[in-house]
This record gives structure tokens, C-alpha cells and sequence, in this order.
């Protein structure tokens, strides 16, 4: 880990949509505590006003700012209210929602019916096209940009019971290759962050009233744990920095060794 990021990513604006929870409020904290003015997006104005408290309370700099990444017009209103951003986490997404409560099945692809395809394609795929469209040109013009995506083993692996949830983290990967094939030349960077099994949510919910929970569930990761919220973080720092010039179009797993790069 890096000892001291005080100014790692000092003077820079940065953007991290979903971040009013779980990993993405993770690595808005860890980019604010480098240096970053944070703008917090989530979907909930309350929640995301709660980390910038939290970051304002550390000494940092946050703006809050609802908005939902799915609908162009809200992206729109998100753009005018930050301004140009110098920084671009795309982590607003969800998963396989059963753990969650949610209305997502866990079930075989030939059990889904069509209608719960779209939700899924629309917040992990299309709502990445929405805001990176939105604030890509004015990086290009600037010279400098660093556009970092959240996304899934299960898109890198392909998983039982979450096919369309992988297709659309898959795809995520290959938009962000072919963007950063087209503007690396000017200045901006594009990558990947994928990520095993999340310790977070209803998952952790399950593992305090199941003491063996963790243990069963974590069999096929290396280092004998599931992932916790702030794992990615710190290589998020580092790939949004002056330090990653040279490191685009890659996907980078943090997975405890679940599924190899290679």
C-alpha cells in the first residue's frame, strides 16, 4: 500500500458514480485522502451527502450530486452542476441482486425472461457509455484524463446464474479497450478494475449470522478471504494518477487470485 498519497492526486477533479455506498465510497475516500476534490454521485442525494461529511470531516474536499447514470437528461444535469472533471470512476453498477433482497433471479439464462435483461445491460453497460460520453471531450481538450471502470470476474470468467450480468461487464471491457485505443495519444487513460466476490451489503449481512459463511464461500480464492470495500482502492488511486501515464486498455483483477490475468 502507499505510505503516503497526501498529494498523490493533488489539484485534481474526480468523479465516482455510485459512490454514496460500498466500493465506490471506498475509493472516493481513498482519492480524496491522495488529494482529489471529490464529486460523490449516487442515485440517494442523502447518501452521498453522508460521505462527504465524512470526507469534509478528514480534511478533504466533497460536492454531493444525485443523478441517475442510466438517463442522458440526469447525466446531462450531473455534467452541468460539476463542471469538467479531470478524473472518471464508473463503478455505478449491480450485480446478481439475490444476496441484496433485490427483484433479480438467481436462476439459469434459459429461465430469464427478456424484460429482466435490460435493467441489468442498462446500468452496467449503458450507463458507462452515458457519463464517459458526457465527459470525455472535455479531457480530450484538456490533454489529460484518466477513465477508470468497475467491473466483474464474472465478465472475465463467466459465471452460473449470472449470464447477462457478465455480458454486460464484458462488454464494459471492451469499450473501455477500444476507447483507450482511440484516445490514448491524447492524454487520456482508460482501465479496467475487475472485481471477485464483494464481503459488502446483504453478503455481509449473511456472513455475521453465519459464522462459516465466509469460509464456505471463499474455498476458490488463494488468499482464503472474500474481497472487502476498500480492496481496490488503493490500484484506483494509482491508475488515475500522473504515475499510470503508460498503462491503458487493461483490466486489472482484484480478486484474490480467483481468476488469473493470464
Amino acid at each position: 500500500m502507499i505510505r503516503d498519497w497526501s498529494n498523490f492526486i493533488g489539484g485534481r477533479a474526480a468523479l465516482v458514480t455510485g459512490s454514496g455506498a460500498g466500493v465506490g465510497r471506498a475509493i472516493a475516500l481513498h482519492m480524496a485522502r491522495a488529494g482529489a476534490e471529490l464529486w460523490i454521485n449516487d442515485l440517494d442525494l442523502g447518501r452521498a451527502e453522508q460521505v462527504v461529511a465524512e470526507i469534509e470531516a478528514e480534511g478533504g474536499t466533497a460536492h454531493p450530486v444525485a443523478a441517475d447514470v442510466c438517463d442522458p437528461a440526469s447525466v446531462h444535469d450531473m455534467v452541468a452542476t460539476t463542471g469538467p472533471i479531470d478524473i472518471l470512476v464508473n463503478n455505478a453498477g449491480s450485480g446478481v441482486l439475490a444476496w441484496s433482497g433485490g427483484d433479480t433471479r438467481l436462476v439459469s439464462f434459459a429461465e430469464t425472461d427478456p424484460h429482466e435483461w435490460e435493467p441489468v445491460m442498462r446500468v452496467n453497460l449503458t450507463g458507462v457509455l452515458h457519463v464517459t460520453h458526457s465527459y470525455l471531450p472535455d479531457m480530450l481538450e484538456r490533454g489529460w484524463g484518466r477513465i477508470l471502470t468497475i467491473v466483474s470476474d464474472s465478465g472475465r470468467r463467466g459465471e452460473r446464474f449470472q449470464v447477462v450480468y457478465g455480458a454486460a461487464k464484458a462488454a464494459a471491457m471492451g469499450f473501455s479497450r477500444g476507447l483507450a485505443a482511440e484516445v490514448g495519444r491524447q492524454g487520456v487513460t482508460v482501465n479496467c478494475i475487475s472485481l471477485g466476490t464483494m464481503m459488502h451489503g446483504r453478503l455481509a449481512e449473511m456472513a455475521e449470522t453465519d459464522p462459516d459463511f465466509e469460509a464456505k464461500r471463499a474455498k476458490a480464492y488463494p488468499v482464503g478471504r472474500l474481497g472487502r470495500v476498500d480492496d481496490p482502492a488503493p490500484l484506483a488511486v494509482l491508475l488515475c494518477s500522473d504515475a499510470a501515464e503508460w498503462v491503458t486498455g487493461q483490466v486489472y483483477p482484484v480478486d484474490g487470485g480467483y481468476v488469473q490475468a493470464l
